[in-house]
């Protein structure tokens, strides 16, 4: 093997490619997405761009590519094997109703395998497609065209949904068939028969294209979209890995780095597969925490929704880095080798490095006061059955020490062990097994991703947002700004920065000004700009973020004056006139993190 070849490289060439396609290259958003309730984390690149997915005009253009800083964690359990991760980066592009089926699969076969960009051997790469079903027919269409490119027919595979089908996010929506291409890892010469439905195991998804093609009716028919788009997503880790000849993510110069930090806390042999398991968790989960909270909308460890996702990483690291022998405060060590790794492409976590290594501290020292706990219960539990002569600790103290205090089995293993106990291990993993049934189909409806609901009445909710944003600003102080915005069908809420709570005569002020506004039916407009542009015109945004070098401002104002109430930097979509939102009600307003407040609001008829 020659020179590792870095991640930067992919990166580069990758938006190199696509560029050199006519694409325009769109940044990297936040983690926490804007506007969509059916997702707590950007899970995919397409997230930001759901408004143009759904028919908006970007001010891009039609074909868009970018690297998307994502979290997923719908398969946490898996992770500390070869390649799965709570945290990675997912390179994408996208055609908002241009091109389709054969550019794209030209696209993506021309980048992986021609010598000017990646040069990934054809002999080694195997597709997947849609294989059809009584909904929408067989996907022969992409299969045709992976063929006209020289894949032979043993290595195109057809699957079902549950492979090769994106979407709907919701009953109803865009979705579609995807293509998948894998790469065979298992050695340089494909096992003949080898296929990524026959061994599984031996080939890697590295890029999945996405077609839109269908939209699902209340009435369960998948009917032709007016507008198809392609939607792709290539794993910058994975890819790197495979490039290289690695085995697994934590080869790469993305992980390798922390996973070495990590590994220099235990003297626990770190090529034994259970120190290897644990010390790979302790690098994805810090990682991913260490991005979640150096995020500029400012999440913190707590039991609900993104908080309550950040506290179990951390938590499942601290537990991990117990098994392997690690006694001292250690989350913030792992977190300064993310951040020296990471903080030249994504300067927010040298900007909030602070309030990184801050929240991990106290994390870690308040679950360590909870293990005590737990050892303690474990301790009284232990001797209560040595005194009934038992040598067997029954399946239900197991799993309330993992439900209640975050016990892995192996932890309480070592504990029992040193009282000379055994433990029911397959009743155990019976009630664990039947846990975590029910919380992935709860994970499935929180993290499913996808399109939000774009109905009229999120359309007006994202105007009032607008409307409550200026008034703030107007009735309670005129540094206040969008923390954070989230909207359903039924609601709007609106986080932003302030010290203090806002008392109930500015609530009344703010929303007598958000219906008076209402009442004088002002123009909604929207102008496609740049962002210095933007700035010169007093449009609100948070400019330490990464925007694109064309932005959409709306602008809310009277149109016979030409007086501006509000104007933002927003992808839409808006109502055209402010007489289409109704009456505005605030229903509540609440601390959402320290320094920061929320507010809840609904539009009534």
């Amino acid at each position: 093997m020659g020179k590792e070849i870095p991640s930067d490289f992919v990166r580069e060439k990758f938006l190199a490619f696509f560029k050199s396609k006519g694409h325009a290259i769109v940044p990297s958003a936040s983690l926490i997405p804007e506007n969509d309730p059916s997702v707590l984390f950007t899970t995919a690149g397409m997230h930001p761009l759901v408004p143009y997915l759904m028919g908006e005009n970007h001010p891009q253009g039609k074909r868009l590519c970018n690297f998307q800083k994502c979290i997923r964690t719908q398969d946490i359990e898996e992770v500390g094997d070869a390649w799965h991760l709570t945290f990675f980066e997912m390179m994408g592009n996208w055609s908002l109703g241009d091109y389709f089926k054969k550019e794209q699969i030209e696209f993506s076969f021309e980048f992986l395998t021609g010598k000017k960009w990646l040069a990934l051997p054809k002999a080694r790469l195997a597709v997947t497609c849609f294989k059809g079903d009584k909904d929408c027919p067989k996907d022969t269409e992409a299969a045709k065209v992976w063929k006209s490119l020289k894949v032979s027919a043993g290595r195109i595979v057809f699957l079902p949904k549950a492979n090769n089908w994106w979407g709907p996010a919701g009953l109803t929506g865009p979705c579609g068939p995807d293509t998948e291409m894998h790469y065979y890892t298992a050695g340089k010469t494909v096992k003949k028969g080898s296929t990524p439905e026959t061994e599984e195991k031996d080939w890697c998804e590295i890029w999945n294209d996405v077609f839109m093609q269908y939209n699902k009716t209340k009435e369960g028919n998948f009917e032709e979209l007016r507008q198809k788009n392609v939607d792709t997503g290539m794993g910058l880790e994975r890819t790197t890995a495979v490039l290289n000849g690695f085995s697994s993510n934590y080869e790469t110069d993305l992980l390798k780095p922390i996973y070495e930090k990590a590994k220099s806390l235990t003297n626990k042999q770190p090529e034994l597969p259970e120190v290897q398991r644990s010390l790979r968790i302790i690098t994805d989960h810090l990682r991913a925490a260490a991005f979640i909270l150096g995020d500029e909308k400012g999440i913190a460890p707590s039991n609900v929704d993104q908080g309550y996702v950040l506290r179990r990483l951390i938590r499942r690291a601290v537990r991990h880095g117990r098994l392997i022998g690690v006694e001292k405060n250690f989350t913030v060590e792992v977190a300064q080798a993310v951040v020296e790794r990471f903080q030249q492409i994504y300067p927010e976590l040298c900007k909030n490095h602070q309030r990184i290594y801050e929240e991990l501290d106290r994390e870690e020292t308040r679950f360590k006061q909870t293990l005590e706990k737990g050892i303690h219960l474990a301790e009284k539990e232990f001797a209560a059955l040595k005194e009934k002569s038992e040598l067997f600790v029954p399946a239900r103290i197991v799993f309330d020490l993992y439900q209640s205090f975050g016990f892995p089995l192996e932890m309480t293993q070592e504990l029992a062990k040193e009282e000379h106990l055994e433990i029911d291990v397959k009743g155990f993993e019976e009630l664990l097994s039947a846990h975590q049934e029910l919380s992935r189909k709860g994970a499935e409806q929180k993290f499913k991703g996808g399109l939000a609901d774009n109905s009229e009445q999120t359309t007006a909710l994202h105007t009032a947002t607008h409307l409550l944003n200026e008034a703030l600003r107007r009735v309670v102080d005129g540094k206040i700004f969008q923390k954070g915005s989230n909207i359903t069908s039924e609601r709007l809420r609106f986080d932003f920065p302030l010290d203090r709570k806002v008392t109930p005569e500015e609530l009344k002020k703010v929303e007598d000004l958000v219906n008076e506004k209402i009442r004088e039916g002002l123009k909604v407009e929207m102008e496609v700009m740049s962002v210095e542009k933007a700035k010169a015109a007093g449009a609100q945004g948070v400019f330490e973020g990464k925007y694109s070098e064309s932005v959409k401002v709306y602008t809310v104002l009277n149109s016979e004056t030409e007086e501006v109430f509000s104007r933002e930097i927003c992808g839409g979509p808006h109502v055209q006139n402010t007489k289409e939102l109704g009456h505005f009600r605030i229903l509540k307003e609440e601390s959402s993190a320290a320094g920061i407040r929320r507010i809840k609001a609904v539009l009534e008829n």
